[in-house]
């Protein structure tokens, strides 16, 4: 199995950009002084035209689809809004996403709660809204095309191999990575690609989310919400992801490692090709 290459993706991690890491000192074990690089943490307000929705932390690129992505997965910006314009003032840390008629909003904010998510990791009382009556496409998938995937993607040149504490999120197809988006929190990685989605008018029904991420309820509803049919994540579930996941469809693909992986929705679609077999 190849590596893959960044020149091969639509949008692919720059370990390379200063703008993302920073140089500190630390002593190791023998007390011997060690130079590295960590990942950064700058503060980004994002604003539904007049109004100030939240304040996250995040890495600090593709501020812009990262606005467009995380008012989406909440259902504060509907696919058939239209928006007229996203500014970003990099030196104020502000992004304001303005649409051509008010959304009604503020009914959300007051029910807005912190969930297990790492950095903004906010979503709102009325999580399971959108969810009733959705359904997924079945798509198949292959054991062949999982093991390509992970190989491929944890080996691309990435902040995490550079710096780590960081997660990332690659929207694939069968065993072809497209995107793939990094952030502090595993919740902004998945905002950044639902807006470069919307941007790009990207489909989603063919299509599979890798993250690094644990599989809570509140990633299981983001994949489920962006109608993408897969998704699959090198780290483990929690309850309550498992019965959404269940009950909208969405095949769950958990703890793959080298070539072992847990599917815990969706089992009916995972062809064991010959491939795999090998």
């Amino acid at each position: 199995m190849a590596t893959l290459r960044p020149d091969t993706l639509a949008v692919a991690p720059d370990p390379g950009d200063p703008m993302l890491t920073a140089p500190v000192t630390a002593i190791d074990e023998h007390g011997e002084e060690v130079a590295l690089r960590v990942v950064e943490e700058r503060p980004l307000t994002i604003y539904l035209n007049a109004r100030e929705i939240v304040t996250a932390m995040t890495v600090g690129d593709h501020p812009e689809w990262l606005a467009l992505g995380f008012l989406a997965n909440q259902g504060m910006l509907r696919p058939d809004e239209e928006v007229t314009g996203v500014d970003y003032d990099e030196e104020l840390g502000v992004v304001v996403v303005r649409t051509a008629i008010e959304t009604d909003h503020e009914a959300k904010l007051s029910r807005a709660t912190r969930t297990s998510g790492c950095a903004v990791g906010t979503v709102f009382g009325d999580m399971m809204e959108g969810l009733e009556g959705l359904t997924l496409p079945a798509v198949s998938v292959r054991v062949s095309d999982l093991l390509a995937l992970s190989h491929a993607i944890n080996r691309t040149p990435s902040l995490y191999l550079e710096a780590g504490a960081i997660h990332g999120t690659c929207l694939c197809r069968g065993a072809e990575p497209l995107a793939y988006f990094e952030d502090v929190g595993r919740h902004n990685a998945v905002d950044k690609l639902a807006g470069w989605m919307r941007v790009e008018r990207v489909p989603a029904g063919d299509k599979i989310m890798y993250t690094t991420g644990r599989l809570t309820s509140e990633m299981v509803i983001k994949c489920a919400m962006m109608g993408i049919p897969v998704l699959v994540s090198r780290s483990g579930f929690t309850a309550w992801g498992v019965r959404v996941a269940r009950q909208v469809g969405l095949t769950v693909i958990g703890r793959l490692k080298g070539k072992r992986f847990l599917c815990i929705s969706g089992q009916d679609r995972i062809v064991r090709d010959a491939e795999a077999a090998e």
